[in-house]
């Protein structure tokens, strides 16, 4: 068996230096390359080919998520370990919707990380005991990679894309901006959203929004 190759995603290059560090530790595993924001993540699966990418949820450009996102959708054959200092069951969900393999505590990757990269490069999934715990309460059927939970399920793709700005806390004009339509035409996305979800105001969108994005949540005023 040939070694397993890994791409190192986050935006502080100490943390990116200790990640190396560790994974030169095996045998198994080469670090094929590191980026800095999620934008750049994408292009260097392009470029690299990684069997795996260890992902950092936030990232500058383009979010952990939405990189993941791109990721498994581009390149199906690389496999994404999300790596986080976050433990919210939203920042969980969303990172198995957008299609990760696992997740992984910044605080436990010492004792984790190779394990995790090793399972999800062999098929399989790996979360820090903690989070694995809490997914099998909140979900005993089970929750597969990519999968939406089912209040979002009937959102079509530009609905979605309209949904996961607002959660990254654009503007409707920056919303326009970033996906090429008007700010009318987002409004009108915001309102279907909003009948879909059986939310009956901006406000409780906000909220709903600010939920899929712990980020978000932790920098708003309460």
């Amino acid at each position: 068996m040939g070694t397993i190759s890994v791409l190192l995603v986050d935006d502080h290059p100490v943390v990116r230096q200790g990640l190396r560090a560790l994974l030169e530790t095996s045998h198994e595993i080469t670090v094929a390359g590191e980026a800095g924001d999620g934008r750049e993540a994408v292009e260097q699966v392009r470029q690299k080919k990684p069997s795996v990418v260890v992902m950092d949820l936030s990232l500058p450009i383009l979010n952990g998520i939405d990189a993941t996102r791109e990721i498994v959708t581009q390149f199906p054959d690389t496999r994404v370990l999300m790596l986080s200092t976050y433990s919210h069951d939203e920042s969980v969900t969303r990172a198995i919707q957008a299609g990760a393999a696992g997740y992984v505590l910044k605080q436990t990757a010492t004792n984790e990380l190779v394990e995790a990269i090793r399972n999800i490069n062999r098929g399989g999934r790996f979360f820090s005991p903690a989070i694995a715990r809490r997914l099998q309460n909140r979900f005993p059927q089970g929750l597969e990679p990519g999968r939406r939970p089912k209040e979002t399920r009937s959102l079509t793709t530009r609905e979605t894309e309209v949904l996961q700005l607002i959660a990254d806390g654009f503007s409707n004009k920056e919303i326009g901006s970033e996906l090429g339509i008007s700010v009318k035409t987002v409004e009108k996305h915001r309102q279907q959203v909003m009948n879909k979800l059986g939310i009956h105001e901006t406000a409780g969108l906000t909220r709903y929004a600010m939920g899929l994005n712990p980020e978000l949540a932790k920098n708003s005023p309460s």
